[in-house]
């Protein structure tokens, strides 16, 4: 063949392959561009190895590796531990604390967001013994270790189990747990939720102790959702307190294992528990109480030698104050470190137990995340936005004198997942438009060794004809910026008019307009705009990390300012040259989807075409940690849930919307969308539904994404 016509084929097939274009089924099908991550470190007690589950010499294995050297050895051949005869599959374990016994996780089971219900094994590595935790009360949640490594206390049913491993006995720390009734030693749907935490007790330091919430959701009214699997559905059926009603009364106990008399610790006034943890070497257990408004945070210490409970430090707001995830206690027993918004901004301080407060860092930023501190050399680590708010950046502050030092790149995404010791942190590090990279470092940030670059990921991509997402500011005339980014069709051209999808979320606690890979929603926003459409998203008043002001001007009013900007934001979009201003589609999901029905109606003579997934219809049907926080309850704020709820404003809807829902969403109820169509058909406006039977928030599991991303592109392609 004459070289010149091999190298215009060779040329012509790269071309062609540089101009494939991307498919639903790619991102939810077949599952082309998901990226890989490096979960599933341990970090063992020498901080210097970790372990990790991975196949070795084709079997499934938990592996021990040296941090300096990459050395490594098998400690356990999962896919060897057998039962009866029959293998275990192992999803997750923990180790004792002399590292000498471990137990695994297996047949695990989701129960809302965060709870599940797994069976538990018991291995010994030296005896290389084998076996179940409990086979009696299976399956069980939350099984933990007791620090001197004799005992494992876990849940059953909603109630505390304790047991001995010399002696195998195995003894119930509480009788009266029944579900939807009392709840022993972890938290209720709300709490989970909204709190993010499911474990509701806490080992003693000597582990002679256990300290535990137990709810009482007698008054609490039930919800129930309809199962679509047998002949006659089944009625499933869950306590929620939605705005204004009844909470589970929470109360706090301890009992020693040694009389197993449990006793109640007093704590005055409260609504909420939120957070609990003792001590690292002492038998004092701090305790947070937080009144049902959420704008009064009590710090509790409570002695368990004198039975004695008092408050160390309390924090007011005006409008809520945040619940962090720290509760970081130091080892000499003097204080903690927290984060607080009292300064204008979300910065650390150190708290004593005495009530002295010291601020650790100072400026005009917002620390996303305390990640832990090394006592020993006295450095305080944490995550911020101090080069704007899509941004994200890991950083150590020394705490005798809050001297500060960058331990990332300051532009992208950066996180970090310190191990044990606090010697080394695995960070991942991602832009807009590049995947995750996971590299393993010291704690000064230097480089120690690459995990995984994504770089099969990487070259997939370059296969596309892929656009970049690029970040704008829109300055509005009150004086504030807003952030967003915007990705236009890789054939751009400027003197074309094309249709626009916006994007949204815009909920309090959440960013959408970051500088990070944003994973599958990437390949179909680059899929819209391969079909000539320009994808844009913005995040309006209400959003993180530009100063808590910024973020608490929606306080009383959820959904007013937020559509307010999004509507702004459009109208501005409309008069860019490049733009058909009778082509604007807004899409979101949740609070997104509350939005998308927002700009529907308030926004009617803006918006074409409406998306709203799973949405919030009305702040009344929403549980009542999160929707109080943000409104108080309906009783007190009356005008704050109607004014600004979709349900009210139907009459407005001119253009093409889409409501989609799964039946058996346990947290924004199917019933927002049931009465968004009362509402609809009341007000003789036609709309469209699609529901997907037995699916929760999430919408997922076997053909379902990918099912729900062609029902949207198709509606996209029709209606905009």
């Amino acid at each position: 063949m004459n070289k010149l016509i091999l190298g215009l084929l060779i040329l012509s097939s790269l071309f062609a392959s540089a101009q494939k274009e991307i498919t639903v089924e790619n991102i939810w099908k077949e599952y082309q561009f998901r990226s890989k991550g490096v979960e599933g470190f341990n970090t063992l007690n020498d901080g210097e190895s970790y372990l990790k589950i991975e196949m070795e010499n084709g079997k499934k294995s938990l592996v021990k590796y040296q941090i300096q050297n990459n050395q490594k050895e098998v400690v356990v051949v999962l896919d060897d531990l057998l039962l009866q005869g029959k293998k275990v599959e192992i999803d997750d374990y923990q180790f004792n604390t002399d590292e000498t016994k471990l137990v695994f996780q297996s047949q695990t089971e989701s129960v809302y967001r965060r709870s599940y219900n797994a069976v538990h094994y018991l291995y010994d590595l030296k005896t290389k013994s084998f076996e179940l935790l409990d086979e009696k009360h299976s399956p069980q949640t939350l099984a933990e270790f007791s620090p001197d490594g004799t005992k494992i206390a876990y849940i059953y049913k909603n109630d505390l189990y304790v047991k001995d491993l010399a002696t195998k006995k195995i003894t119930p720390l509480t009788t009266d747990g029944k579900r939807n009734k009392i709840i022993n030693g972890t938290t209720d749907w709300v709490y989970e939720e909204e709190f993010g935490i499911t474990k509701g007790f806490e080992w003693s330091p000597d582990s002679k102790m256990i300290a535990f919430l137990k709810f009482n959701e007698k008054e609490v009214k039930e919800f129930q959702m309809a199962i679509y699997n047998d002949l006659y559905p089944e009625q499933y059926k869950f306590k929620y307190p939605k705005a204004g009603e009844d909470n589970a009364k929470v109360t706090l106990h301890i009992v020693p294992l040694k009389t197993k008399k449990i006793s109640t610790i007093g704590l005055s006034d409260y609504e909420y528990i939120p957070r609990l943890k003792w001590a690292n070497h002492t038998n004092l257990l701090i305790v947070q109480t937080l009144n049902r408004h959420q704008n009064d945070l009590k710090y509790w210490i409570y002695d368990a030698t004198s039975k004695s409970a008092t408050v160390f430090h309390e924090e007011k707001s005006n409008t809520y104050v945040e619940i962090d995830d720290n509760l970081c206690i130091l080892k000499d027993g003097s204080g903690l470190i927290r984060t607080s918004e009292k300064s204008g901004y979300n910065q650390l301080y150190k708290i004593a137990f005495d009530g002295k407060e010291t601020a650790l860092n100072k400026g005009g930023f917002d620390v996303i995340e305390f990640l832990g501190i090394q006592e020993e050399t006295h450095m305080a680590y944490y995550s911020a936005a101090k080069h704007g708010a899509i941004h994200k950046g890991i950083y150590s502050v020394n705490l005798n004198d809050l001297s500060e030092k960058a331990l990332s790149i300051e532009t992208g995404y950066n996180d970090a997942t310190f191990l044990k010791g606090m010697k080394y942190f695995i960070k991942t590090y991602s832009d807009a438009n590049t995947p995750n990279k996971y590299t393993l470092c010291d704690a000064s940030g230097n480089e120690i060794r690459i995990l995984e670059t994504n770089a099969a990921l990487i070259e997939k991509m370059n296969g596309y004809a892929l656009t970049k997402k690029e970040f704008i500011t829109f300055p509005m005339a009150e004086g504030y910026v807003l952030n967003a980014w915007v990705m236009k069709p890789a054939n751009f051209d400027p003197s074309k008019k094309y249709p626009v999808y916006m994007t949204v979320y815009g909920g309090p606690g959440s960013n959408k307009v970051l500088n990070r890979f944003d994973g599958q929603d990437y390949f179909y926003y680059q899929l819209l705009t391969q079909k000539g459409y320009i994808v844009m998203s913005v995040d309006p008043r209400g959003t993180m990390y530009q100063g808590a002001a910024f973020k608490k001007s929606t306080y009383l009013q959820l959904g007013k300012l937020e559509i307010e900007d999004v509507i702004k934001v459009a109208q501005l979009m409309q008069r860019e040259p490049f733009v058909d201003p009778n082509r604007i589609g807004i899409q979101g999901w949740s609070y997104g989807g509350f939005m998308a029905s927002l700009g529907m109606t308030k926004g009617a003579d803006v918006f074409k075409m409406g998306i709203a997934v799973a949405p919030v219809t009305n702040w009344r049907y929403y549980d009542n940690i999160y929707t109080e926080r943000f409104m108080r309850t309906p009783q007190e704020n009356e005008n704050g849930y109607d004014d600004n709820s979709p349900i009210n404003h139907v009459e407005k809807l001119k253009g093409n919307y889409l409501l989609i829902h799964g039946s058996a969403d346990d947290n924004v109820h199917y019933q927002n969308t049931m009465e968004m169509i009362n509402a609809l058909v009341k007000a003789n406006k036609q709309f469209d539904l699609f529901i997907y039977p037995n699916k929760n928030h999430g919408i997922y599991g076997g053909n379902t994404r990918n099912h729900l991303f062609n029902l949207m592109l198709n509606y996209t392609l029709k209606n905009l």
